[in-house]
């Protein structure tokens, strides 16, 4: 056996063999090192949300542009994920149990997987635990996907009905909850049903006074611009979702490698007798 195998031999054979057996998991230094990482998402996400990388400015001409804004998000949500999984890991490292008479590859083996460990409790945490608070500090509010869902509905379904000349009528939430329906189901076929289609072309006439053919069209092209606002809204997410995962394989990564830096610190610490 080499001597690089064991790194302290003057321990006890009993002793040595209850370490090997021993877990490899220092639980203690993996809870705070997941709470450290956490803590640290949270505040530089504040930090990131003071610098206005969490807001795009609707008007064309003021603030940095949308394309501007989101390449800076995304570079600081990535930096946030690597730094704070990092501060994590190493932390698990420097402040595990010494282990004395375990091979170094194996000891380097645990400390990776304790790195690991840390990230994914912080990240379940902060999913868990911290998601309400932290769509708050980017000015979202819990739930808001969904509520902005149903405002466009609402809106291509008030457009439908738009005129120069309303009418209104006893019967009018009705038409409009039955509209929203066929609408919301129409929408989602790539090709939608040509009765469900004369049914609102029949509605929209109804209600605004234009001619069968204009309120055909109307119906076509809200439709249409639906569907494409569905798309767009679609591949936002995906594209976002994608740079997620990269952010947090990078905080994996980062947080394994930093526990390793961590537990040779550790291993390198002599106790003053």
């Amino acid at each position: 056996m080499h001597a690089a195998t064991i790194e302290n031999s003057d321990l006890p054979v009993s002793g040595r063999l209850s370490e090997v057996n021993s877990s490899g998991v220092s639980w203690g230094a993996v809870i705070g090192g997941a709470f450290v990482a956490a803590a640290l998402s949270l505040i530089m996400l504040a930090l990131g949300a003071g610098f206005g990388l969490s807001a795009v400015s609707p008007w064309s001409n003021v603030g940095a542009s949308a394309a501007t804004i989101g390449a800076a998000a995304i570079v600081w949500l990535i930096l946030t994920e690597a730094i704070a999984s990092a501060m994590g890991g190493y932390l698990a490292g420097r402040l595990r149990i010494k282990w004395r008479s375990i091979h170094t590859d194996e000891v380097h083996f645990r400390d990776t997987a304790n790195g690991f460990l840390v990230w994914a409790v912080a990240v379940v945490m902060t999913v868990a635990f911290l998601a309400a608070g932290a769509v708050s500090m980017v000015g979202g509010e819990p739930g808001a996907a969904a509520t902005q869902g149903n405002t466009a509905e609402g809106y291509f379904v008030d457009r439908l009905f738009r005129s120069d000349h309303p009418i209104t009528s006893d019967n009018d939430p009705f038409i409009r909850a039955e509209a929203a329906r066929i609408f919301d189901y129409s929408v989602l076929q790539d090709e939608g049903s040509p009765a469900d289609s004369a049914y609102l072309a029949q509605l929209v006439a109804a209600k605004t006074g234009l001619t069968p053919a204009d309120a055909q069209k109307r119906v076509a092209d809200t439709i249409a611009d639906a569907r494409q606002a569905e798309d767009a809204a679609r591949k936002a997410t995906s594209r976002l979702l994608l740079w997620i995962f990269v952010a947090l394989l990078v905080g994996a990564f980062c947080a394994s490698y930093a526990a390793t830096i961590g537990g040779r610190q550790r291993d390198h610490v002599l106790a003053i007798s």
